[in-house]
C-alpha cells in the first residue's frame, strides 16, 4: 500500500467526491478512480458506495479512513522532520492538546520559543486523553497536554500551574442560574451534555452513587459545539469553565459544581521518545521556563 494512494483515498473520504478530490490533488478523476479500485481489491474489502454525484463511505472506508489520518500524519511528520533536521532557526512541532484555558501556558511557550526560532512551524489537533495518548505512542505527536497524571513509567510530564473547575453552562434564563453552586440533585432529570470522557472518568467521582440519575443527552469533544445546543434550550453542559463565553449578555452562566471538582492538567511526552532538533529545543525550553517559575515561588 502506497503512501499516494492514501492521499487520494483520504481525499476522496473527505470530499464524498471524486471530481473535488481529483481538483485538490491535480490528477485525472480517472487515475484516482483506478487507484482506488486497485486499493479495494488489494484489502479485498468494498470501501466506497459509489453515487451518481457522490461518494459514501462503507464501515470498512470509515475504519480505514481513520487509520490514514494518522498514517499521512506520521507520514508528513517524517518529511517535515529531516527536510528541517539541520535549520538552526526553526523547524516542526506536533502537539494534541485537551480542550483548557491553560492552553495559554502552551501559547506563551511557543509565542516566546518562536522568537528564537522564527521558522518554527507548529501542527496543533484537539483531542481526549485517549487519542492523545495513542497518537504520542505512535510518534504522531511530539507532546500531549492531558487532564490525568500520566504514567510515570512510559511518560515525562510537567504539571500546569492552575487547576480548570468543572460547572454546569446552562441558558441565563434557566432557574439554575440563579444558584451558586451545582449539586447532583440538581440535575436529576435534566438533559445534559458532557464529552464521553468526562461522563465515564471525570463526573463520577462528583455525583457517585447518584450518577445513575443523570442522563445524558448528548457527547460533545469540543464544548463550543455543545454551547450551541444549550443556546437553543435543548440541555444543560457539564465542563470546564472559561471555555466558553458566559460573560452578560451572553445569554449563558456558568455555575460551579458541589462538592467542588477540579482538574490538573499534564504537559506530557514519551520517555523513549527521540526528538527531532527543534523538539528536543522545545522540551528543554519548557523545562527551563517550568524551573525559573519554581524559583520565583519559593523566592
Amino acid at each position: 500500500m502506497e503512501i499516494q494512494v492514501l492521499r487520494y483515498f483520504y481525499a476522496v473520504a473527505k470530499t464524498e467526491n471524486m471530481t473535488r478530490a481529483a481538483s485538490q490533488l491535480h490528477v485525472s478523476q480517472s487515475t484516482i478512480s483506478r487507484q482506488l479500485k486497485a486499493l479495494e481489491e488489494e484489502l479485498g474489502q468494498k470501501l466506497f458506495i459509489r453515487h451518481s454525484f457522490s461518494i459514501e463511505l462503507t464501515q470498512q472506508g470509515r475504519r480505514l479512513q481513520d487509520q490514514a489520518q494518522d498514517l499521512l500524519m506520521m507520514a508528513d511528520k517524517i518529511e517535515h522532520e529531516f527536510r528541517t533536521w539541520d535549520e538552526v532557526d526553526g523547524g516542526d512541532l506536533y502537539l494534541g492538546l485537551a480542550e483548557s484555558y491553560q492552553i495559554r501556558w502552551l501559547a506563551s511557550w511557543i509565542r516566546q520559543f518562536k522568537e528564537q526560532y522564527p521558522k518554527l512551524h507548529y501542527h496543533v489537533t484537539s483531542g481526549d486523553r485517549e487519542q492523545v495518548y495513542e497518537r504520542l505512542d505512535r510518534g504522531v505527536l511530539d507532546f500531549g497536554v492531558v487532564c490525568e497524571q500520566p504514567n510515570p513509567d512510559k511518560y515525562s510530564y510537567l504539571l500546569l500551574p492552575e487547576t480548570d473547575t468543572w460547572g454546569a453552562v446552562m441558558r441565563s434564563d434557566s432557574p439554575l442560574a440563579k444558584k451558586k453552586a451545582i449539586r447532583v440533585e440538581d440535575l436529576a432529570g435534566q438533559p445534559l451534555f458532557a464529552s464521553e470522557e468526562a461522563w465515564e472518568h471525570d463526573l463520577p467521582s462528583w455525583g457517585q452513587d447518584k450518577m445513575a440519575s443523570l442522563q445524558l443527552e448528548g457527547s460533545f469533544r469540543l464544548a463550543y459545539n455543545g454551547s450551541i445546543f444549550v443556546r437553543e434550550g435543548l440541555g444543560i453542559m457539564l465542563t470546564f469553565d472559561r471555555l466558553i463565553d458566559t460573560s452578560p449578555g451572553s445569554g449563558l452562566t456558568f455555575v460551579p459544581l458541589a462538592p467542588k471538582l477540579e482538574e490538573r492538567l499534564y504537559f506530557t511526552w514519551r520517555k523513549d521518545a527521540t526528538f527531532s532538533p527543534i523538539a528536543e529545543r522545545f522540551c528543554k525550553y519548557v523545562l527551563e521556563k517550568n524551573q525559573m517559575s519554581k524559583q520565583r515561588n519559593t523566592d
